[in-house]
């Protein structure tokens, strides 16, 4: 049980494992948050696009379709073992499965029930990769795409302390699917138990926060990176503040961040008080995951 991985710490943990990362534009406000709960994270359901090319695989899984909004998952493996990532935050992807298996996965036991009710959100639960793959039985897996989809799984493992049984596949939480079919649940967990005993060095922390983009702070989020901009604020001479600052952010951030787009020499529309990414890296927020 865990709290989702931000997205710098997700991304630094699969560039850690070896892992080839694209950023689909807009995956890191990407999510179904506002239709129920994302985490705690207990572990990674795998599954197949019944898709056949990369492109048309990744935009689906981004928007999803009429019937099933996106993100559809959290990432797309190609299969040339490139990692897409497409959402982030509560995604589309597991549906409803057995809560006696998520016990199992919590617990990481070495045994899953089979599945047989579908009584619990798996969307709350876990992280989503969707890869590139008829899902025929037929379709081949190149060994480029299995060994990413081993080292991405594994990446958010290492990241959570879990082990190789905290990776299951859609068949494995609902009878009502069939994925991922061409290999074996079993064997999949043995590569990421393998891996696993390898070493990695894990990747230098950024001193400052990238920029979350614009869209982040119009949704009035509530994040560690707010205080530490409010403290910057602070610092700089540019508090609007009585209180604080604290995570939540509010009219009276956007007040004080006004005031340092001003002192940057900002005025008009361009001093309205929500963050661009280049009075952001003048602030020099430190970084928070």
């Amino acid at each position: 049980m865990a709290t989702p991985l931000s997205p710098d710490t997700l991304i630094a943990a699969l560039k850690a494992e070896g892992i080839t990362v694209v950023e689909h534009p807009g995956w890191r406000t990407n999510n179904r948050n506002t239709k129920g709960s994302w985490g705690p994270v207990n572990g990674i359901v795998i599954h197949h696009t019944v898709t056949s090319d990369t492109t048309p695989s990744v935009n689906l899984c981004y928007n999803g379709d009429s019937v099933l909004p996106g993100p559809l998952c959290h990432g797309v493996i190609a299969k040339d073992g490139t990692v897409h990532l497409v959402g982030n935050g509560r995604a589309n992807h597991a549906g409803s499965g057995d809560g006696d298996v998520l016990k199992a996965v919590i617990a990481q036991s070495p045994t899953l029930p089979a599945p047989n009710q579908n009584n619990t959100d798996g969307n709350v639960h876990f992280y989503g990769f969707e890869c590139v793959n008829l899902g025929d039985g037929k379709d081949p897996w190149p060994a480029v795409q299995l060994d990413a989809m081993v080292r991405a799984s594994a990446a958010l493992c290492r990241a959570h302390g879990w082990n190789a049984h905290s990776v299951i596949g859609h068949k494995e939480w609902t009878n009502t699917k069939i994925d991922p079919r061409g290999f074996t649940m079993a064997d999949f967990r043995t590569r990421v138990a393998t891996r696993l005993g390898t070493k990695v060095t894990p990747p230098a922390k950024p001193t400052y926060q990238p920029f979350p983009g614009a869209d982040w702070f119009k949704k009035n989020p509530r994040s560690t990176i707010v205080t530490a901009m409010g403290k910057r604020l602070v610092a700089v001479g540019c508090s609007a503040y009585t209180a604080g600052p604290g995570p939540q952010w509010t009219t009276v951030d956007k007040a004080s961040y006004a005031k340092w787009q001003r002192k940057l020499g900002y005025t008009g529309t361009a001093a309205d008080g929500w963050p661009g990414a280049t009075s952001w890296a003048a602030l020099k927020v430190p970084y928070s995951s």
